[in-house]
């Protein structure tokens, strides 16, 4: 197959293969030379500009010390961490419990309730919280049920960031259940252990990998997000926030940098757990492993249908209130609808442009930057030239993982911003966005690419090494053929997180090129919410029929590859 597929080319001189080991070289170092651009300086520039003054002058630690002693701040880190532990506490449960109820029994509609459950995907963190002041807001329809608490505070962060993070924890508890070993359970069975006991002592501890990793994703996120806090917080301040009012409020960039760097060391402490819990796992698979199979069980597919439905219920309420209320005149006295609330060019925000903006980046970013995420992962997983180049594109590769967005953000400002700098030029423009977007978002992107080519058997390159075939004719006729779907899946991913994501954006967004999810931070802050609800409702549908249109494509294309891989 592999023959018929390079049929045309004629071996090449002897003399060209050093020629082909030079330009697969260049590559690899091109690509970790733009990823240390993109992450490496603008991060290096945060460490620096913690340790000077207001005029660029070295002080040392004195930063960390004004910051140690600002009761505001180290009240904000306090707030922060309570805020990230409850929410951990609430979600994970309720996610562990979502998975299981997928996983473990024959559900009716499963595939209905696994969609409905990663729909907060499709929309900015902002609208959960939008959700919820019209729910429990000074005007919501269920305010009463507050009993004359406020929703702008803790217990509104709590909802809006459970709401936010929600998926994420069940993506990874539902791959943790999906590798489970059914022959632990048929042995269970043997010795007559019921169902209870086989939960406990194998169910349980075979999650536990997946449990540690959804609760620091989880934990991670809140501590890190920007929406939520901005537009339920209330008086209660949360780092993220206060980053935001010392970089863009006070102009005070060096306290700034300090309240990053905050903000960066539970992401790097997370990181560091997941990863040692990662090689802990992967020594206990096994590669003679059963899948599971659930069973007929009337009884227990019914709770597990009730549960699912009763988590469903208010994921889809939190998402639903929002479009609704962006179609409602007046907001709850008036509800006969209208479009007038998606008159964006009448409010501040930047208007319609904004919208467009959002979808001229994410076309960008999700174009652009999964060819980047291609070659990249090509050049770690299939080129054998430049071994310390590989080694320095896998490290930049995986370094977003522990970077939140709104470090990240605050790293653009220092380093693009600084006068001194030739890439000047290029802040608060649509280029270093798409930029800031595709490394923020670059580790989830490498990691699927990279499994895509590891299925690809290796034989293929060494078949065409031997033909003397180029890498890149290879790689044209048939590993780029092959990985298609993946690359797609890439693409839906990249296009929907531009879409929707705020914390590193927020802060390089110019007023020239406003975008959608900084509309609505402006739009709520002067009022207009429901206006901030019509826009929040566009990012929401647009990702969704993206997502669909390129997940429709990548299934045709996922079932041509797979006949191609049989022939082959």
């Amino acid at each position: 197959m592999l023959s018929r597929a390079l049929n045309g080319w004629r071996a090449a001189p002897a003399g060209a293969a050093n020629g082909e080991r030079r330009l697969a070289s260049a590559l690899v170092w091109t690509l970790a030379a733009l990823l240390a651009l993109a992450l490496g300086l603008p991060l290096l520039f945060i460490f620096g500009k913690s340790v000077l003054d207001m005029d660029d002058g070295f002080v040392g630690l004195a930063n960390f010390v004004q910051v140690l002693d600002s009761p505001g701040l180290m009240r904000a880190a306090r707030h922060s961490l309570w805020l990230a532990l409850t929410v951990t506490a609430l979600v994970l449960p309720l996610a562990f419990a979502f998975a299981w109820g997928l996983s473990r029994s024959r559900v009716w509609g499963g595939g209905v309730f696994r969609q409905i459950a990663l729909s907060p995907l499709l929309a900015p963190s902002l609208m959960p919280a939008i959700s919820l002041v019209y729910l429990f807001g000074n005007q919501g329809l269920l305010k009463s049920w507050l009993a004359g608490a406020s929703i702008y505070g803790f217990w509104g962060m709590v909802l809006g960031e459970a709401f936010y993070t929600f998926p994420h924890a069940l993506l990874i508890l539902l791959t943790a259940l999906s590798a489970s070993d059914a022959r632990l359970y048929e042995a269970g069975r043997a010795l007559g252990a019921g169902a209870l006991r086989r939960f406990l002592t194998i169910t349980l501890p075979g999650a536990r990998y997946g449990l540690v990793s959804a609760g620091l994703v989880v934990f991670t996120l809140v501590i890190t997000d920007f929406g939520v806090p901005k537009v339920v917080g209330g008086d209660y301040n949360v780092l993220a926030v206060e980053a935001f009012k010392q970089v863009v409020g006070q102009q005070n960039f060096p306290r700034g940098a300090v309240v990053g760097l905050m903000l960066l060391l539970p992401a790097v402490f997370s990181f560091f757990i997941e990863r040692r819990m990662a090689r802990r796992q992967q020594a206990a698979l096994s590669a003679r492993a059963v899948p599971f199979s659930p069973g007929r069980g009337l009884w227990r597919d019914l709770a597990a249908w009730l549960l699912l439905a009763a988590i469903s219920l208010p994921l889809l309420a939190l998402l639903g209130v929002g479009i609704v209320a962006s179609f409602i005149k007046y907001w709850p006295y008036d509800l006969s609808l209208t479009l007038a609330h998606y008159q964006f060019d009448s409010v501040d925000g930047g208007g319609w442009s904004a919208y467009f903006n959002s979808l001229k980046l994410a076309a960008i970013t999700a174009g652009i930057g999964s060819l980047l995420v291609f070659a990249g992962a090509y050049a770690c997983e299939k080129l054998p030239a430049a071994p310390l180049g590989r080694a320095l594109l896998r490290f930049f590769a995986m370094l977003p993982m522990a970077v939140p967005g709104l470090v990240l953000g605050l790293g653009y400002v220092f380093f693009f911003n600084h006068p001194a700098n030739p890439l000047h030029a290029l802040y608060g423009g649509m280029t270093l966005m798409a930029a800031c977007t595709i490394a923020h978002f670059y580790t989830t992107a490498h990691l699927t690419m990279s499994t895509a080519l590891k299925q690809l058997d290796g034989e293929f390159e060494a078949v065409a090494a031997s033909l003397k075939v180029p890498f890149w004719v290879t790689l044209r006729r048939v590993t780029l053929p092959v990985c298609l779907p993946a690359l797609l899946d890439v693409m839906r991913y990249l296009f929907v997180s531009a879409m929707t994501t705020l914390s590193a954006l927020i802060f390089i967004a110019s007023p020239d090129n406003s975008l959608a999810a900084v509309a609505i931070v402006t739009m709520d802050d002067a009022g207009d919410t429901a206006a901030a609800a019509a826009m929040a409702s566009l990012i929401a549908l647009s990702s969704a029929a993206v997502s669909l249109l390129l997940l429709g494509l990548e299934r045709v294309l996922g079932r041509r590859g797979q006949r191609w891989r049989g022939r082959a």
